[in-house]
């Protein structure tokens, strides 16, 4: 059982350092950080419960259906949520970084949970799959999501156009990964893949952007 937490875990900490340190990130909210991650881990369980009813009732049967609706916009609509709640609003974002870290870490906690289940149902054998593409998608939307929302916090006049982005963007992405999965099958690295390298092109593309304009603006600076 240990050895499977281990795995569980390990993928979704290792992304989250390494995206800590991509961000240049120097202000002092390590404990926002943890708390984000942590209510990441506790949203899973409302999805999950969200998720089983409606298959359980048949509600969304068909695969596009599932993709975008049960799986897309379910899961990134409550991330974003809970981003804007306990982030954007109440939180300490200062800059698109922030946001970004955010993101990550509220992502990578929820991505956690679902892969301990996972890997408890599927056996420990799925650990290096799970981290490659799920684990990591899910980092990789929070990026998007968070650079949107840190982007809004800074640019009051664009904000719900850069609101409205943080939500849409992630959803499209994560409808996206889903159906590509259910298209594909059993040959489904073909179509994940290539969608996977654009993604990480994305997200890191956004990072560095970011990073360039959070140096740029005087009402970041110093932080």
């Amino acid at each position: 059982m240990f050895s499977l937490l281990t795995a569980a875990i390990a993928p979704a900490l290792a992304l989250l350092t390494y995206f800590y340190l991509k961000a240049d990130y120097r202000r002092k909210l390590h404990e926002t950080i943890i708390r984000t991650f942590l209510l990441g881990i506790l949203l899973v369980f409302p999805v999950m419960v969200l998720q089983y009813a409606f298959i359980e009732e048949e509600i969304f049967t068909k695969e596009w259906q599932q993709a975008i609706i049960l799986y897309g916009f379910t899961e990134e609509f409550f991330k974003w949520f809970i981003l804007l709640i306990f982030a954007y609003q109440h939180g300490s974002i200062a800059r698109r970084n922030d946001g970004i870290v955010y993101g990550v870490s509220l992502s990578l906690g929820f991505a956690t949970m679902e892969n301990v289940f996972y890997l408890i149902a599927h056996g420990i054998e799925t650990a290096v799959g799970r981290a490659l593409m799920p684990v990591s998608s899910h980092a990789l939307f929070g990026i998007i999501m968070g650079y949107y929302l840190g982007s809004a916090k800074l640019m009051p006049t664009k904000k719900r156009w850069l609101l409205s982005l943080s939500l849409l963007l992630p959803v499209a992405l994560h409808s996206s990964y889903d159906y590509i999965v259910f298209l594909f099958d059993h040959y489904v690295l073909f179509g994940i893949i290539p969608f996977m390298l654009m993604l990480w092109v994305f997200a890191i593309y956004k990072i560095r952007l970011a990073s360039k304009l959070d140096q740029q603006s005087p009402r970041t600076r110093g932080n």
